[in-house]
């Protein structure tokens, strides 16, 4: 299991990929419709892999090839950082999470905000040059995991590149914002595939993964030529329909470790939404698989085995598709443990000798060191605390399964849960000092298996909403059962040494759900946190040295760079995704004065002032009556909790993010049956569910929406007339 080599494979390979590429028109670029004529964003490979030479620039995602994200520059330090001050600050709308990272080149930021909008901002001053909206249609965010959101650009040869939340590859002038060429990446457009993730660009391509696995779709990464967007390879991430030919040698392989079960209806999942890293030294392409679909095995693949190659890191050559090696973190993924978060590239002396080696901090808790040269483990330890294994077996590669967290029989709270112990915010390597900072979470679920599928054995995929395979619908019930079996959530920034497994120290935060950090020269590590505080810690010892409150949750990581002898720090600000439903603190930012898209930058002596928001009014208003059964209320739960809570909120609370149903009005409620079935707001992003929702089940979910709004107010009033009484 610990890895594979392919070898003789090259010719054969392509063959197979080139008789796998689609004739359909989706698949065919459209016709430019603006060109490239200037300087702007002539960004290539040469100085993407020698980044080290342009210091004040943030030419890639990860900063360079690398991906280190770790900033040479040192003017902003520990002696200096108490002068930092706001810049500029620009409005970008909209109300979800901004999670990408910016491209700083020609003195101008590329990036992107929510339904894949792309900007063009001036890096001194903050004031826009061009915008491109890709006009995603607001309904769509219903087919996508986590809301509307996108993690940036990739800026190659004077044009920008952007994937779409409907799963389309954008090519656009970097000078002008016009659309250069355009393809649709989508192989079944009646799936819910969607793209989140940043393109890569190298060697004249641009790499694009996808995502939708919790909606039954199935995982690939395409490589498309960067000047016309013609397709060059195709690499599936699981294998198909069994009876159907192979598209490429790698499928084979895989489908040996799928056992049983249809696994190709319901999906199979094993998206790369997130991490695609470049490797100037192999020519190779680091693909970060995702989890699986469902994600309980013993639904997806009954018999058991591996299901290669969910939760992979599996290496491509970059020119053909064809996979050299990969190693599984999580042989049959139960979890949602995806591999896909960053994955940065260091040379390192491991046990006296050098290596060029591949690191990641996946979710599953246990942080990898990988030679990437041939797919050898060299570490494997625990940043985070983890129930579901004891360790990593570094003989076999695989990790050691705690039997008693098994939630077949029994609901478990397991750590780290779907979030992680890191999920996709970013990270930051010191290589100098060999030390890793990283955006952490203890972040337990109670994990239970579907409870039809349990009672029956059998599985149906419902296309229009969440296919996990748990038990969803009972959530809030199973909660309150194992209530005293629970587990803190809490979030930190941590130092940590890979090599050792040591931890050199960590910051404790009130919430757990936090932004990306970069780290500098200077001696400084910054993160933004989900009560609205960018502050800057000391990276000997994490003691915060500068904060400011920006009134904003915040995910997105900072980037630094320099402009005519001055640096700044830059922050997308805005939070959003898994928060939505998972849970959250009355002092997040979000929940105390609603969610705002900004770009803020900062550099020393600046003294721009933003304004504070008000606080929002959490009273809720006064319900409607209230006409059901406790038998129909139990059943609005289970409907609200498999269908709407993923948005609005478990418990129907909302984190601050997307509506709280409990603060409707009733003119709301009148044309509650419009909205949810006709798609009376679709043009808000709220589609319509008559697909899987009917009158009486719309009505019984209005209905629980009121016993929570009656209970809820009730409590508060409670407690506000005891604080008075007290």
């Amino acid at each position: 299991m610990k890895k594979v080599h392919l070898s003789g494979l090259g010719i054969l390979s392509l063959i197979l990929f080139l008789a796998g590429c689609s004739d359909d028109a989706s698949e065919s670029p459209n016709q430019a419709v603006g060109g490239s004529g200037s300087n702007i964003g002539q960004i290539d490979d040469a100085r993407i892999n020698n980044a080290a030479s342009e210091p004040g620039n943030w030419l890639a995602y990860g900063r360079d090839y690398e991906e280190q994200r770790f900033s040479p520059l040192t003017q902003i330090s520990r002696e200096t950082v108490d002068r930092l001050g706001l810049a500029f600050s620009l409005d970008l709308g909209g109300n979800d999470a901004l999670e990408a990272t910016p491209i700083m080149v020609d003195n101008i930021l590329f990036f992107t905000s929510t339904f894949s909008v792309v900007h063009a901002v001036d890096a001194k001053t903050g004031v826009e040059k061009w915008r491109y909206d890709p006009m995603v249609a607001k309904e769509y965010q219903r087919r996508a995991c986590c809301g509307p959101i996108n993690r940036g650009v990739a800026v190659y040869q004077g044009k920008v590149y952007v994937g779409t939340l409907d799963g389309r590859l954008v090519a656009i002038d970097a000078a002008q914002g016009t659309k250069v060429w355009e393809v649709n990446t989508v192989i079944d457009t009646e799936r819910n595939y969607s793209i989140t993730g940043a393109p890569r660009a190298a060697g004249g391509k641009i790499f694009i993964g996808n995502g939708g696995a919790e909606f039954g779709v199935r995982g690939y990464v395409t490589a498309y030529d960067s000047e016309t967007g013609e397709q060059a390879w195709r690499f599936f991430t699981v294998p198909g329909d069994p009876s159907q030919p192979f598209e490429h040698p790698e499928m084979e392989l895989a489908a040996k470790t799928w056992k049983g079960g249809e696994w190709w209806k319901i999906g199979g999942g094993g998206t790369v939404w997130n991490s695609i890293v470049y490797d100037p030294d192999f020519n190779q392409v680091y693909l970060g698989v995702g989890n699986g679909a469902p994600w309980t095995r013993v639904i997806r693949s009954p018999g058991g085995g591996d299901n290669l190659f969910l939760t992979c890191i599996v290496a491509v050559d970059a020119d053909t598709g064809e996979m050299k090696w990969y190693y599984q973190t999580v042989p049959g993924d139960n979890w949602d443990y995806t591999a896909v978060q960053d994955m940065t590239l260091a040379d390192m002396v491991v046990d006296g000798e050098p290596k060029k080696v591949i690191m990641q901090a996946p979710k599953n808790g246990f942080y990898y060191v990988i030679d990437r040269s041939n797919g050898d483990l060299l570490r494997a330890h625990p940043y985070v605390q983890t129930n579901w294994a004891s360790h990593v077996d570094m003989e076999t590669g695989r990790p050691v399964e705690n039997k008693e967290m098994d939630y077949s029989k029994r609901a478990q709270w397991i750590l780290p849960g779907p979030l992680g112990g890191h999920d996709w915010q970013a990270m930051s390597f010191d290589e100098s000092k060999g030390i890793v900072y990283i955006p952490a979470q203890d972040f337990p679920f109670l994990y239970s298996l579907d409870a039809e599928f349990k009672a029956t054995g059998l599985y149906k995929r419902n296309p229009g909403t969440f296919n996990l395979g748990l038990d969803l619908k009972n959530s809030t019930f199973l909660a309150t059962e194992y209530a005293d079996e629970a587990l803190t959530a809490k979030g930190y920034l941590k130092a940590f040494d890979p090599l050792t497994g040591e931890e050199l120290w960590n910051v404790d935060h009130v919430h757990y759900w936090n932004s990306g950090v970069v780290a500098t020269a200077g001696g400084l590590v910054f993160q933004g946190d989900g009560l609205g505080y960018l502050s800057a810690y000391n990276t000997d010892n994490g003691e915060k040295l500068w904060t400011y409150n920006t009134y904003i949750s915040m995910l997105a990581p900072p980037i630094t760079y320099e402009i005519d002898g001055e640096q700044y720090v830059v922050i997308l600000a805005g939070t959003g995704g898994p928060e939505n439903f998972v849970g959250y603190t009355n002092d997040t930012a979000a929940y105390k004065y609603g969610n705002f898209g900004k770009l803020l930058g900062f550099k020393l002596d600046s003294k721009v002032v933003l304004e504070a928001p008000d606080v929002l009014d959490k009273t809720l208003p006064e319900q409607p009556e209230l006409v059901a059964s406790a038998d129909e209320l139990f059943r609005g739960e289970q409907l609200y909790n498999g269908v709407c809570g993923i948005c609005h909120g478990g418990a129907a609370k909302s984190a601050g993010i997307i509506s709280d149903l409990r603060m409707m009005n009733s003119e709301t409620h009148k044309i509650f049956k419009n909205i949810v079935l006709d798609g009376a707001y679709a043009g808000k992003g709220m589609a319509s569910f008559a697909d899987i929702l009917n009158e009486k089940d719309t009505e019984t979910i209005r209905q629980y929406i009121i016993s929570r709004g009656i209970a809820d107010k009730a409590e508060a009033e409670a407690l506000e007339s005891s604080a008075g009484g007290s």
